[in-house]
């Protein structure tokens, strides 16, 4: 039987998933309740310091944390000790194509996660909507703010689209499916990698 991992991402297009068996990863905070969430993902300083200002709360999940917050909890050993019980793992693998921790964002690490450590056969992702546009709206930056003007956007779009087309030739015995309103994705991609269109979003 094939290992399916939901992984829902937090652009618009996070909608179209639905409830499926499998298990279901998130990234930061979900745009919406997601049932039986196996971990959530973060990678950033700004989290943590959300997390401990309070102005965050992510008790109800386990947490799947990367290279910066795990520094983050070795300069404040308190913040670690009160939540230790919610962290499931530190993932700080940085693949060779990929050139500094920056690059590699929450939802990189998220599927390099699911494929790597848990072995996934079937990656579906939603709410990735800037492999598709230049769109890097996010729910988190409901809570944290984040420089969305038109002209960071183009530039995180170009760094982090390679570290994707990494991603997939890493892995290329891993289908991902990557759902969206549109199929037209902003770089080539190989043969394990699917486009789905016809969910409703409504």
């Amino acid at each position: 039987m094939s290992r399916v991992v939901h992984l829902i991402g937090n652009g618009d297009m996070a909608a179209m998933y639905k409830p499926a068996k499998g298990i279901k990863i998130t990234c930061n905070m979900p745009p919406f309740e997601v049932a039986d969430v196996y971990g959530t993902v973060m990678v950033d300083f700004k989290m943590m310091k959300a997390l401990a200002e309070g102005s965050v709360r992510l008790d109800a999940h386990d947490w799947i944390l990367g290279w910066r917050p795990q520094k983050w909890m070795e300069i404040r050993p308190d913040f670690y000790m009160k939540y230790a019980k919610n962290i499931k793992e530190f993932y700080t693998v940085l693949p060779g194509y990929v050139a500094n921790y920056t690059d590699f964002n929450c939802g990189h690490m998220a599927a390099h996660y699911c494929a790597n450590r848990l072995n996934a056969d079937e990656i579906h992702m939603y709410g990735f909507d800037s492999l598709f546009d230049l769109n890097m709206r996010s729910y988190t930056d409901l809570v944290l703010n984040s420089d969305r003007t038109e002209t960071n956007n183009f530039r995180l779009s170009e760094r982090w689209r390679p570290v994707w087309q990494g991603i997939f030739k890493e892995f290329s015995n891993t289908k991902f499916v990557l759902y969206h309103k549109h199929n037209d994705i902003k770089f080539p991609v190989p043969e394990n990698v699917e486009i789905v269109t016809n969910r409703s979003t409504k």
